[in-house]
């Protein structure tokens, strides 16, 4: 049990440390096969690769687990380009006459995108989430006697327990920030944030994650201090059993036809994804359907360049800490370098420091052209390739963290290990060991 609390810990510590918010997507998820080639991957790379000591650092750490995490965000970006197999930027883009109201995204397979149907849409109610807000209180000031208190929290037909210590110098500022920190890192379907109104007081907030009527109506979260094994009082003082806004479903007219979801994200036919975003005004609707080909291909090339520049960007952020940034942004120009005077011709230029931009016209125009298949194949070509070295630098990391080289293997007679894998993943144990 112990184990399994340590490895909670970790995991929880590293999601809200390290791993972007809302990133999590379909490809996270991988097929047996897929899992495999990675197993064998580290082990052929934990074979070949020599023993060495690391720049155990806070720094180095970040470093190491933030373009693990980059990388894995481009190679999201890049597949969700795809509209099935090696085809990429292939992918159908989704037209919405209001994107403030719905959006949608094309997850039909590839080949039947003339049979995937348009609709509108007419939303009278989004999902919401259950909101406890406390009362506003004066950030300087401490009414709570010095004491070891707790309260529970019932989530998802769970019981969780916080306690938490109030000293004499503390504040309401600095315990309902100590309680934000304390719900955000439990990982039990809450949100916590402190917020403050015009007068300068601030209040705690309690949000669920998940969204919609639950069953028998009861709300998705309960806070009480009535049975807990400390102090109790803080519930009450702070106001955390306060439901400010109760969760319920969304509720829309699709082809006028009125139907209701538990949340404001879900499928249609299995063709659509879709996202609401806003209340309708009294009966306007919303269209959704496919864009043209050249309309998709200039936003899938658009949302490519976005996340590559972005992966650039957070890599150097690096540089005047970390030296070996250098290697990787290196590495990544390389690739952009190779297809530079191709890219330029349909209107991706690159810039010195190897971030891009687009030419949306030149783009269109070179779409519309009878060779537009071949001119794009260099912009397919050099998106394979960033897929590529993504899953390289997901896979190793530790390539590009300073590190002193102990000892090489024996060439020919060397075995696997688990050594390169065991470092990295010890740094997110490091703090807890």
């Amino acid at each position: 049990m112990a184990d399994i609390t340590a490895l909670n810990t970790v995991y929880n510590h590293f999601m809200t440390t390290y791993a972007p918010n809302g990133t999590n997507s379909r490809y996270d998820t991988h097929k047996k096969s897929e899992l495999r080639g990675v197993y064998n991957s580290i082990v052929k790379m934990n074979k070949e690769s020599p023993l060495f000591l690391l720049d155990t650092s806070d720094e180095a750490k970040e470093f190491a687990v933030g373009i693990k995490e980059g990388s894995r965000e481009l190679k999201n970006v890049i597949s969700s380009l795809s509209a099935g197999g090696d085809e990429l930027l292939s992918k159908k883009s989704v037209s919405s006459s209001n994107p403030d109201i719905a959006t949608a995204t094309y997850i039909g397979s590839a080949g039947e995108e003339d049979q995937a149907p348009s609709f509108d849409i007419e939303v009278k109610q989004l999902a919401t989430a259950q909101e406890n807000t406390g009362k506003f209180l004066s950030p300087d000031e401490m009414s709570l006697k010095p004491d070891t208190y707790s309260f529970d929290i019932r989530s998802r037909d769970l019981d969780y327990e916080f306690q938490f210590n109030i000293n004499e110098n503390d504040t309401n500022r600095s315990i309902e920030e100590k309680l934000t920190r304390l719900v955000n890192k439990s990982n039990i379907g809450l949100t916590a944030s402190v917020i403050e109104d015009n007068a300068g007081r601030i209040a705690l907030k309690l949000e669920s994650v998940e969204t919609g009527a639950s069953v028998e109506g009861k709300p998705l979260f309960i806070v009480s201090d009535d049975k807990t094994s400390k102090a109790a009082g803080a519930v009450s003082y702070f106001g955390l059993d306060q439901t400010t806004q109760a969760n319920s479903n969304s509720i829309f007219l699709l082809n006028g036809e009125e139907r209701s979801t538990y949340a404001n994200q879900f499928t249609i036919e299995k063709t659509y994804e879709l996202h609401l975003n806003g209340v309708s005004k009294e009966g306007e609707k919303t269209s959704i359907g496919l864009k043209t080909d050249v309309e998709s291909l200039t936003e899938n090339v658009s949302h490519l360049i976005e996340g590559y520049n972005s992966f650039l960007n957070k890599a150097a952020a690096y540089l005047d800490k970390q030296p070996q940034t250098n290697k990787l942004l290196g590495e990544m120009n390389s690739i952009s370098t190779l297809y530079e005077n191709e890219l330029e011709s349909i209107g991706v230029n690159i810039a010195e420091d190897g971030r891009m931009t687009l030419d949306k016209n030149l783009l269109q125009q070179t779409a519309q052209e009878e060779d537009a298949a071949a001119r794009f194949a260099s912009m397919q070509n050099f998106a394979r390739n960033v897929l590529n070295k993504t899953n390289q630098i997901s896979l190793n990391p530790m390539a590009y963290t300073e590190k002193t080289v102990v000892a090489y293997k024996n060439p020919g007679r060397n075995f696997a290990t688990p050594y390169v894998t065991s470092n990295y993943s010890g740094m997110m144990f490091s703090s807890y060991c």
